[in-house]
């Protein structure tokens, strides 16, 4: 196998597809050193292990000696991707977007090396388009053609309205693509229709098309929809250690493999014999737990999260360091009772008193290890309270000493 070789074989491992194989392999051949293109819509504030998919890919090809772009969206942030959208999305502005980049470079730092990453905003260019270029630039797509979009087709069938600006945004995507003269294109296989889009302007600026490298979408810890902050079934890659312990300990069984083939460093061969040597899937997925929490916070801290959690889990003990929280006096009533679906809401511990009418009417909240099933009880010290199984919090009076 000669060295081109052994670097598509590379590449394209765990990838959902490939456009295509037989270009990169063309490039591969006439070029040292290829430009590499992911783009990044800073439309949260954290990143979490179903963008790490794409990120440990990227770190591939600075590993192979390629140029790297990271281009950082601060301008179709303003637009926001309507990829797998069913409406709308809210424009974003220019304040929210600088707030969400002051934590993505450090949580990038974890995955990508920074020092060989050219990061740039395309603000830079696009800002710059003329009315006469964006014209031009529009012109070299048909309506016809964006409607052949799953999810502009879909709300179009529908009646749901469709924005000028978010048709211009697989445009200007694909004009970052023009810009750098990349060759590859990284990102989720839900990027399909966008990286077409690239592939086509690209040649109708006379440039060649760009190689669209497409990884899966990581399912989230509730086993069934894509990883989403939104949807609150992600792991995050900057979160609390023992937190993503325990979330990777509640990934459903049937997803461990896939979570060794695209969150871990781990042989696919080596994931196979730990099938074989152990029954009990709890077993496996410790080793999952401390593989990934070893990748973002080291192999010391994913020791101690791994103890911690035995203590907690199997061995029935209370976490060595549980928060703090203190609740207003007002909220303990003269007899001494507390409500505790207004002391979850006023402590910040829900996001709503309808959330935690929820986790109550679903046996979701303990105290002191028992299961409450009455809104109203007797506040007294100890008062650990236990949202789910994972969450542990320290109720205090406001006034107590801690």
């Amino acid at each position: 196998m000669n060295q081109v070789q052994e670097q598509i074989k590379k590449i394209i491992e765990n990838t959902e597809e490939v456009i295509d194989i037989q270009e990169l392999e063309n490039k591969l051949l006439r070029k040292e050193r290829l430009v590499v293109k992911l783009g990044i819509d800073p439309t949260a504030n954290s990143i979490h292990l179903g963008f790490a998919v794409v990120l440990r890919k990227f770190r591939l090809f600075q590993e192979l000696g390629h140029k790297t772009y990271l281009i950082l969206g601060d301008f179709t942030a303003l637009i926001g991707d309507p990829s797998g959208k069913n409406k709308t999305r809210p424009m974003l502005t220019k304040e929210q977007i600088n707030e969400n980049l002051k934590t993505y470079l450090p949580q990038l730092g974890k995955i990508i090396d920074l020092s060989k990453t050219e990061i740039v905003y395309n603000s830079e260019w696009l800002s710059k388009l003329r009315p006469e270029e964006i014209i031009r630039l529009s012109s070299k797509y048909t309506l016809a053609q964006m409607l052949e979009r799953e999810d502009f087709k879909n709300r179009y069938k529908s009646n749901e309205p469709i924005s000028l600006h978010e048709i211009l945004y697989p445009l200007f995507q694909a004009y970052d693509s023009v810009h750098l003269e990349a060759d590859i294109e990284l990102g989720g296989i839900d990027q399909k229709f966008n990286f077409l889009v690239a592939r086509y302007i690209q040649e109708k600026y006379g440039q060649e098309p760009e190689v669209a490298i497409m990884m899966p979408i990581l399912e989230g810890i509730d086993g069934k929809n894509k990883m989403s902050k939104s949807l609150n079934n992600y792991i995050g890659i900057d979160e609390n250690p023992l937190d993503m312990f325990v979330k990777t300990m509640s990934i459903p069984d049937e997803l461990i493999k896939r979570y060794f083939k695209l969150c871990t460093n781990l042989p696919e061969e080596n994931v196979e014999k730990l099938f074989l040597l152990y029954t009990n899937p709890k077993d496996i997925k410790l080793i999952l737990a401390r593989e990934i929490v070893s990748i973002y916070h080291g192999e010391e801290i994913s020791q101690k999260c791994y103890e911690e959690f035995i203590n907690i889990y199997s061995k029935r003990e209370l976490p060595t360091n549980i928060p703090i929280v203190k609740i207003p006096k007002s909220l303990i009533d003269n007899q001494g009772n507390i409500n505790i679906i207004d002391a979850l809401y006023f402590t910040g511990l829900t996001e709503s008193k309808a959330e935690a009418k929820r986790l109550l009417s679903h046996g979701g909240i303990y105290l002191n290890g028992n299961k409450l099933t009455n809104k109203v009880i007797q506040y007294s010290k100890p008062f650990i309270i236990r949202i789910g199984k994972f969450n542990y919090y320290s109720l205090v009076e406001d006034d107590e000493s801690v």
